[in-house]
């Protein structure tokens, strides 16, 4: 131990040009941790905000789900639909095209169903059908209303139709 001390009184004082060099160092790495401490509190504020709107439109959202099922309830009446105007048509299919187009941009998405099994998390089974086919058991034929997300998050569960095989 003696020896060492012995060495560190003889190894010679850091000069001047050593001494700010390593001072140097220290801030450009501070500088450095701190820039990406920046960044990474930046981005994260930002997924923050991201999801804060998400969710404050998720209530108006779910408001505006019912005009839009009232817009297709409307389409599917094939009869009645085609006795309309087909000037005043094509303006309810703009408006509903409008509408459609501001929730897609605000992260609504159309849950497809079709020929998929059903699952209750993302389904509602309004009706079973029987069939003979046990391949098709448990998966949805048709849809009955249309369910949708709102990012990762369920707003409204697709009601479906769903085959119940008979050899059950």
């Amino acid at each position: 131990m003696k020896e060492d001390k012995k060495n560190d009184e003889n190894a010679p004082a850091p000069t001047e040009i050593e001494r700010l060099t390593l001072e140097r160092d220290e801030y450009l790495q501070g500088w450095q941790r701190a820039k990406a401490d920046f960044a990474n509190a930046k981005k994260r504020m930002e997924e923050s905000m991201a999801e804060f709107r998400t969710m404050a439109n998720e209530g108006m959202i779910e408001e505006l789900l019912p005009v839009l099922s009232s817009f297709e309830m409307a389409f599917s009446n094939k009869a009645a639909w085609e006795k309309a105007d087909k000037n005043w048509r094509m303006g309810v299919e703009h408006i509903y095209n409008q509408l459609k187009a501001v929730l897609d941009q605000n992260g609504l998405k159309e849950i497809d169903p079709i020929d998929q099994r059903f699952d209750p998390n993302l389904h509602e089974a309004v009706r079973y059908e029987q069939t003979d086919d046990a391949k098709k058991d448990h998966i949805v034929l048709a849809v009955a209303e249309k369910g949708y997300m709102l990012g990762s998050k369920l707003v409204r569960p697709a009601k479906v139709v769903v085959a119940e095989s008979k050899a059950r």
